[in-house]
């Protein structure tokens, strides 16, 4: 059965580049303590064997913590790694098209794209994804521009799948995304190069749960 996203979810992205040095099997295991629903595997400068023993690593660790598992770019080191799923940007959906992916990954992981303008969005949320990622929404040293958050209510209210917003976020700017409806976000250097990888994520988890309580009342 294909894993879903839930709402209220926080996604940490692995980056080694931005953890100060610090291996990323170490910052995913403390910020998984810290919260974090769902990691996405996405180190650049890793060369192909050392990416699938990376991979195989955190696809132990998140099943045994009940994470969902994602690897960034490549359907194929997805299956071989045992993730949940792939994400694609759209330079990826173009190299293999979402129907390669799905071939590739089957029925049962999920297929997350990035996406950066609404008309692409748009696009993502009449196709086989499983859940669209939108930004940067804020400056953020892994793309030279950002959207801004004029688009976000209007992503929300035509969204049929999950929306996770990622970009830039930090505890300064996470509640104007948050106060505008968002529920689930993703982080990179946030978390990655923060001190305490675990209380950084808490923190973040903190904040979601909150505006989840609001909208109860």
């Amino acid at each position: 059965m294909r894993p879903s996203i839930k709402d209220h979810s926080l996604y940490l992205v692995t980056s080694e580049e931005y953890s100060g040095g610090r291996p990323t099997l170490e910052i995913a295991r403390s910020a998984i303590s810290g919260g974090v629903d769902i990691l996405q595997m996405r180190e650049k400068r890793r060369p192909g064997e050392e990416l699938l023993a990376l991979g195989k690593e955190l696809s132990g660790l998140c099943r045994e913590k009940d994470v969902l598992f994602i690897v960034n770019d490549d359907p194929l080191i997805a299956m071989k790694v045992g993730a949940h799923g792939v994400h694609l940007g759209q330079e990826d959906a173009a190299r293999y098209t979402l129907k390669g992916a799905r071939q590739i990954v089957g029925e049962d992981r999920i297929i997350g794209i990035s996406t950066h303008t609404f008309s692409q969005f748009k696009a993502a949320n009449e196709s086989d994804v499983d859940y669209i990622a939108f930004g940067p929404i804020f400056p953020t040293k892994t793309k030279d521009y950002y959207i801004g958050t004029g688009e976000i209510s209007k992503v929300l209210e035509a969204a049929k799948k999950p929306v996770i917003f990622v970009g830039g976020i930090d505890l300064d700017n996470i509640d104007k995304i948050l106060s505008k409806g968002a529920k689930n976000v993703a982080l990179i250097r946030a978390i990655t190069g923060a001190e305490d990888a675990e209380a950084a994520a808490r923190a973040f988890k903190d904040k979601i749960s909150g505006y989840k309580e609001r909208g109860r009342e």
